[in-house]
């Protein structure tokens, strides 16, 4: 079996993201009382992030059943 050449590199996908994340963070840090409430807000502002806790949740739930 050949092994295929990845599309995308995982770690660094995770390292800008993180860059980009501190970046924007220095930027508006006088918003906002920490990192954590930084982050908590950003995920709260993504709808792509509330769908994903969304259906974790409701796999919770089922779960639970």
């Amino acid at each position: 079996m050949t092994s295929r050449k990845k599309k995308f590199d995982c770690v660094e996908m995770k390292n800008r993201i993180q860059r980009d994340l501190r970046e924007e963070y220095k930027a508006r840090k006088s918003q906002f009382a920490s990192y954590v409430d930084f982050l908590n807000t950003s995920a709260n502002e993504s709808e792509e992030v509330r769908s994903f806790l969304e259906k974790v949740a409701n796999a919770k739930t089922a779960a639970a059943s």
